[in-house]
């Protein structure tokens, strides 16, 4: 070994040679050792450039050179020759989802504030049914308008150019759609309003809407007025039953049976009529009343009820004991308001308060003299106290009297009214068994 390497040894203190086991200098002595460099190479190695400079004579500049790369095996890896391995804790190894060098670990994704913590996709659904994509597969069809310039120029262009629907006729079929809404056991409606007002032609209207638009359901306007009701001849004036003959009858055992003893619009609208003829009147009763409507409910989803203008009178109290909603008729004018507004105080007085809110006022102009003005005065009193209110035009089909046959001699003004009327009253229609509900 030459002069040089026992130097370099020395410096950094090793006492003994490398064959054996040897400690420094320091360590005999008491001292600290000075901290081993395990990065320098051994010294027994010399790059080719050093050692022709160090051994070689110097014939001039060296060209630059590659470093010469490391032996195989450094660093050196566990103790050096010779020694015993020391105890020690085990040497570091990268984790497997370390990053590798020059790498960093990536931060960490929190949920933004006020967002909920991510989830789990759900699993597919495990029906084959479930998973064909109908909305996707089915193409979506437009309804075409079915009247106005909408529907000219759906015409005009062969189906081609489809506008749709106008908004006047989206709000028709949305009103349409309530009173075809769910109902279950049996609902009834009673009219009120002084003589004169059309209360009879707004029970028979108000029933040919509900007809023509639940056909699964049977419906039937009762005329309860004592005062030589006139509902018979607006809806079917060939009806030929009464109260005490469908009273009286033991032998009612199927719809048909009933179906002998109402009348019948075009509408699919039956009628129980009042007693008409003078010359055999007989005076109604409560009790004839409760019995005959008691039979036309096992076979009747919706009774309209067609009230007489005598709040006092017994019949009148026995139906207000029975009813689910209520129509308020009065006319476009101040003294038929006050009458419509003394009825609706009457009904409060006595603990009505429920019917009251299951209430409709019809400002029914029946003439075609009503004021504007007056009118909308008038609807936003009462609207006012919570009730809806819908007016009426006037009706030049309605007004001579006859047969309502249903809604297609109407106007379409007027039509879409007795719409509003009919979809007000079934926003209350019952979605449970009403066997034992409260009417009032």
């Amino acid at each position: 070994m030459s002069d040089r390497d026992d130097a370099l040894r020395r410096e950094l203190g090793w006492t003994g040679p490398v064959e054996t086991d040897y400690e420094p200098a320091a360590e005999k002595s008491g001292q600290p050792a000075p901290e081993p460099v395990p990065s320098r190479p051994p010294v027994d190695y010399v790059p080719p450039a050093q050692e022709s400079r160090t051994h070689g004579a110097d014939t001039g500049p060296i060209p630059p050179q590659r470093p010469a790369a490391p032996p195989a095996n450094w660093p050196p890896q566990g103790p050096p020759p010779g020694r015993a391995p020391v105890a020690g804790p085990p040497p570091n190894r990268p984790h497997p989802g370390a990053p590798g060098p020059g790498q960093q670990y990536p931060a960490p994704v929190w949920p933004a504030p006020g967002h909920p913590p991510h989830r789990m996709p759900a699993a597919p659904p495990a029906s084959y049914a479930d998973r064909i994509p109908v909305h996707d597969l089915v193409p979506v069809q437009r309804i075409p308008p079915g009247r106005g310039w909408r529907r000219l120029v759906f015409q005009a262009s062969f189906g081609l150019i489809n506008l749709g629907p106008s908004p006047d006729e989206v709000r028709q079929a949305e009103l349409e759609a309530r009173i075809r809404g769910v109902l279950r056991g049996h609902y009834k409606i009673g009219v009120l309003g002084k003589g004169g007002v059309g209360k009879t032609t707004v029970s028979a209207s108000v029933g040919s809407v509900f007809a023509e638009l639940r056909q699964d359901d049977r419906v039937v306007a009762i005329d309860a007025d004592t005062a030589f009701g006139k509902l018979g001849s607006r809806v079917d004036p060939r009806a030929v039953g009464s109260y005490w003959e469908l009273a009286s009858d033991q032998h009612l055992e199927t719809f048909a049976d009933i179906r002998s003893r109402v009348g019948n619009n075009a509408a699919g609208l039956f009628v129980l009529a009042g007693e008409g003829t003078p010359a055999r009147r007989r005076v109604l009763d409560p009790a004839i009343y409760r019995e005959a409507t008691a039979r036309l409910d096992r076979y009747f989803s919706i009774s309209i009820v067609d009230c007489s203008s005598t709040m006092d009178s017994a019949v009148t109290q026995e139906v207000l004991r029975d009813l689910d909603a209520l129509i308020v008729v009065s006319s476009p004018w101040v003294d038929g308001a006050a009458a419509a507004g003394q009825t609706m105080d009457w009904l409060a007085n006595r603990g009505l308060t429920g019917l009251l809110q299951r209430t409709v006022v019809v400002l029914n102009d029946s003439d075609g003299h009503a004021d504007k003005r007056t009118r909308g005065i008038l609807a936003q009193q009462f609207s006012g106290q919570g009730q809806t209110v819908v007016e009426v035009p006037f009706d030049g089909h309605l007004r001579p009297g006859g047969v309502i046959a249903g809604t297609r001699v109407m106007s379409a003004q007027t039509r879409r009214k007795f719409l509003e009327i009919a979809a007000a009253l079934a926003a209350h229609f019952p979605a449970g068994d009403d066997r034992h509900r409260e009417r009032f």
